[in-house]
């Protein structure tokens, strides 16, 4: 039964489940008794860590380049 528990625990984690949903899955009460399994895979920890990625951003146009807008200030 645990073997069938902690293979179950690992495709869950693998699948992208919350690890408080498997605690409770499993019964645990305390939930460092569940994090085990979310040591288990380093693709899905490298996973996480792209999806936190900056990505590039662009160059925004300077608001005093903005003729419109300078009018309008202006115009005030």
């Amino acid at each position: 039964p645990h073997v069938i528990r902690h293979t179950t625990a690992c495709h869950l984690v693998l699948a992208g489940v919350d690890i408080n949903t498997i605690r409770a899955w499993l019964g645990h009460v305390s939930i460092s008794t569940t994090n085990i399994y979310a040591e288990i895979d380093l693709t899905l920890k490298a996973n996480a860590v792209a999806l936190c990625e900056v990505g590039r951003s662009r160059p925004t146009r300077s608001w005093k380049e903005d003729k419109d807008l300078m009018a309008f200030l202006k115009s005030l």
